[in-house]
């Protein structure tokens, strides 16, 4: 099975001016490809700044990150930038969707900066939004579309670029029971075709979708364990 992510040694600081903190100590982890993880911890554990450090956010640490073979410490922030696009479909806990642009356009965006040519990336985005069940409000502004929906429309353009993984902050976050257990089926089917996915959360019953389960406190993995579900 294909290693997508590999940490080893990993230490982060933040330096406060009277003093350091240790926010990650020694952080040893591999994510290997079509897995499907919860990062769960509470405010403070690390989770939040391993998060930034997976989605290539931050470079500024120790140890080794490579992310689909790339090691990302030697990387300026163009060539980050370019990683970012191709490798990693973010889903976010605010949604990030551009206010006065429709569904169609906001999917598009990251096959604009891929450079993807216009009719192709356009059908390309249609399929992905019909993909999630969203194929008759392509043209709805973000304030015409509910939670649960915005919501898809962030998956549809986190899958524009078939990235390595998918990685989701918070997904569930602003959203009612209902749409938020939609959202992870969603996921689930994603992860059932394939696709690798990475979800940051601290809700029990969300992480409980997943089938690993890694746990962070003051900074270090205090758990790590493997969940054979059948359906979440």
């Amino acid at each position: 099975m294909k290693e997508i992510i590999r940490i080893e040694h990993l230490n982060k600081y933040y330096d406060t001016g009277a003093i350091q903190v240790h926010a990650l100590r020694g952080i040893n982890l591999s994510v290997y490809e079509g897995e499907y993880v919860a990062i769960m911890g509470q405010s403070g554990s690390g989770k939040s700044t391993l998060m930034n450090i997976l989605g290539c956010m931050d470079r500024q640490f120790e140890g080794v990150y490579e992310l689909d073979g790339i090691s990302i410490s030697g990387q300026n922030e163009d060539q980050l930038s370019a990683i970012r696009n191709k490798k990693i479909g973010f889903v976010f806990q605010a949604f990030q969707l551009i206010p006065r642009t429709s569904a169609l356009k906001n999917v598009e965006i990251p096959m604009i900066y891929g450079g993807m040519k216009g009719e192709e990336r356009h059908e390309r985005a249609k399929q992905l939004l019909e993909k999630v069940g969203l194929g008759a409000r392509i043209h709805h502004m973000p304030n015409e579309l509910s939670g649960g929906q915005k919501q898809r429309v962030a998956i549809a353009r986190a899958l524009a670029n078939s990235p390595a993984i998918i990685l989701a902050d918070e997904p569930t976050g602003n959203l009612d029971t209902r749409s938020s257990h939609e959202i992870m089926d969603f996921f689930t089917e994603l992860n059932k075709e394939g696709a690798t996915v990475i979800v940051v959360t601290h809700e029990e019953d969300i992480a409980a979708c997943t089938k690993r389960i890694i746990r962070f406190q003051d900074g270090q993995i205090i758990q790590d364990e493997r969940v054979v579900k059948e359906e979440c």
